[in-house]
């Protein structure tokens, strides 16, 4: 664990501070091809979607995400079907198997669409993304609005694990000039750290969960040793397994931050494995 500064006192959370508000864009569904197969590190895996069904594709937000719908046991898949107004999808019941994943990136100009898996023993998800080949055709519904967060929260801090690594490389690629960050990184070990984007004014930290010294405080810790500035706003965003998070909430709560400044998701919980990008 590399070892940071003292906290300041908290960062003001002013009346007239900016709010993070909803992404505006329709909720679709569509058929995508696999272009392409990649290993990240050695636990995690991109598959590159793209095809006819991307045209008209929106994300907006780096933590935006997308549910994968994958086939029955008899081998037919049922997709979602939109609604007029684009507000919202119309899932069959049964619900189908899916699983929901970060969107690492979205190229508009290749028209590509990445999606980074952390592969693990069993998980439907993980074993097609170890297994699938190019030309493949895969239903993607979503992605759902997320929230856009203002230039004017000029200081931003992401804490993430190992799932939610491929939406803090995708916020840190898209950082808006004059806007600062730090991220604290949990993932199992070195091997599985990753090249990321990191400008003058943005510091990352990388924590191993395989560390015997790390326990369910971690992230937390981690965020009370962090020196905020005092002067400007600052956004807290963090994603995870949801036990590792409970901390942050308590810290989050304690420190005046609220709906609008803060984001806090937990992505999976440790006794099941429903999302993981």
């Amino acid at each position: 664990m590399v070892a940071m500064p003292p906290s300041d006192p908290q960062p003001p959370q002013a009346e007239h501070a900016p709010q993070a508000v909803p992404a505006e864009h329709p909720v679709r569904v569509r058929q995508l091809q696999v272009l392409r197969r990649e290993s990240v590190t050695p636990r995690m895996v991109r598959v590159v979607l793209g095809g006819a069904g991307l045209a008209g594709f929106e994300s907006h937000v780096p933590d935006e995400h997308v549910k994968l719908v994958f086939p029955d046991s008899d081998g037919v898949t049922r997709p979602p079907t939109e609604l007029p107004d684009g507000s919202s999808l119309e899932w069959p019941r049964p619900f189908p198997p899916n699983r929901e994943y970060t969107i690492r990136r979205y190229d508009r100009e290749t028209d590509e669409v990445w999606i980074d898996f952390v592969v693990h023993v069993g998980g439907l998800a993980s074993d097609w993304a170890q297994q699938v080949e190019p030309g493949t055709s895969v239903w993607v519904a979503g992605p759902r609005p997320g929230l856009v967060v203002p230039p004017e929260f000029t200081h931003q801090v992401l804490l993430a694990d190992h799932t939610a690594l491929p939406a803090v490389g995708r916020w840190l690629e898209e950082l808006p000039t004059g806007v600062d960050a730090q991220a604290v990184v949990a993932v199992p070990n070195a091997d599985e750290r990753q090249e990321l984007v990191v400008r003058p004014g943005v510091e990352v930290t990388w924590l191993h969960t395989e560390d015997p010294a790390f326990g369910t405080d971690s992230l937390g810790a981690a965020l009370e040793q962090l020196s905020l500035p005092a002067d400007r706003h600052v956004y807290l965003w963090a994603a995870g397994e949801a036990g590792v998070l409970k901390p942050v909430r308590r810290w989050a709560r304690a420190n005046g931050f609220a709906r609008g400044t803060c984001d806090i998701s937990g992505y999976w919980r440790a006794a099941r494995t429903s999302r993981l990008p």
